[in-house]
This record gives structure tokens, sequence and C-alpha cells, in this order.
């Protein structure tokens, strides 16, 4: 079964909203990792919106699942790779304004910076994964830089799914056999939900891992935060 890394950012939007500790980061992600989560996701920018630096820190305390840091990689989130050495580093290139991660990596254009920096991870001990599209020639030198694993970026898989779920799929499939063919491992996020899920899935069974925050966190808000971590695993099977 692929492994469900629950992405905590909105847990902590909200906390911030009001300040204070309500909601519980800490408390969500012991409790997200209670409720059947193989893996805990954080984004700590550095205007700290949501996740916080002390954030990272705390959760490294109690954390036992599979702790997934992403970032850009500026001086700050080295460091805090360094320090935390969790289990895998996701190197997105966003800078620090952009709302959101909306884009992969330029592999290619980055390929000495991205080399570089999957060395320090790899003696670090702490596993590789660089957020890319489909576009095969990034998908070529993310695995020419040495990473482990990349992560499709699904966006536009999840805008496309309602209007034709097997023309949103096609790049997707092609991009995770050609990664897999070059001895990358595969995960996936970025709007991924409930309603599309499944069918990525099954048009990937080799997808080791997905992060989901967003979609989850809202359905939670209905559904409550086990019953929905359930209901995502079992898109997984």
């Amino acid at each position: 079964m692929s492994k469900l890394s629950v992405n905590i950012n909105k847990i902590a939007t909200m906390r911030n909203a009001r300040g204070g500790n309500m909601p519980n980061v800490v408390q969500v992600a012991i409790d997200c990792e209670r409720f059947g989560a193989d893996g805990i996701t954080i984004h700590p920018r550095p205007d700290e919106r949501h996740i916080t630096t002390k954030d990272v820190y705390d959760l490294s305390q109690v954390v036992t699942t599979e702790f997934n840091i992403e970032g850009y990689p500026d001086e700050r989130f080295l460091r805090i790779i360094n320090e935390i050495k969790p289990a895998q580093a996701t190197l997105v290139p966003d800078p620090p304004h952009v709302l959101t991660s909306n884009a992969g990596w330029d592999t290619k254009k980055n390929i000495d910076e991205l080399t570089d920096l999957n060395q320090q991870f790899r003696s670090m001990g702490v596993r590789s994964s660089i957020f890319v599209d489909t576009d095969l020639i990034n998908i070529e030198f993310a695995a020419k830089s040495g990473v482990d694993r990349i992560e499709l970026y699904t966006g536009p898989y999840a805008e496309d799914f309602s209007k034709d779920p097997a023309k949103a799929i096609k790049a997707y499939i092609a991009a995770a056999n050609y990664a897999k063919e070059l001895g990358l491992e595969i995960n996936a996020g970025h709007d991924l939900s409930l309603e599309n899920l499944r069918y990525f899935k099954e048009c990937i069974p080799f997808l080791a891992e997905v992060s989901i925050g967003h979609a989850l966190i809202s359905d939670a808000l209905y559904l409550g935060l086990e019953n929905t971590i359930q209901l995502y695993k079992k898109q997984l099977l």
C-alpha cells in the first residue's frame, strides 16, 4: 500500500490566526499517527505563516512515523535538515513569497545545485525528494542529480480530473513509468483528494507516498480527523 503522509500546515494556519496554541500542532501530529497516518509532512516557510521553526523542533521530538520536511533550500532550511535529520527532505523550487508550491523544479537548469544538495542529504542519512512536473527531461535530470525520489506535482491532474480522468492522468503515468525505469521512487502531492486519489493510485500502483494537507484537513471539518485519515488510506489500498 502507498503511504499517506498528512501535511499539517493548515493546522498551524488556524492556530496562527488567533495566536496561542489552539489547535495544538504537536497534538494533531500525534493524533494523525494514532489514527493511521504513515507520516507527517510540514513546510516551514521563512515567514512562519503556518509552521514555525519552533514547531519543527517540537514535532521532531514526537513524530514516530516518517517525518517529511519540505521547503526551498535556503540556509535556514538546510540548517533545519542537518539538525533534525528527518526521514525525508523534499526540495521545492518556490521562493518565500509564493502562496503555495505550484510548479516543479527545472532540474536541468539547476542540476549542479540539486546534485550538491542530494549529496549533502545522503551524508546526513536523509532520503531526498525533488518536486517535479511530468516533463520527462526534468525527471531525467532529477535522476542524474542522485535524488532518491521525485514528488510529482499533481495540481494539473486535480484540476483536469473532473473533465476527463483518463486524459488528466496520461502524462503522470508516462512520468511515473519513466522515473521507475531510472531507478527513482515516486511520491505525489498537491490537491489530491477523496475524489481523485483512488484513480491516481490505480493508474500508478507502485506509488510510494502521497502528501496531502488542504483537502484532508478540509474534509476532517465535516468527517472528523480519524475517519478522514482512514478514508484516505482506503483510497490507497
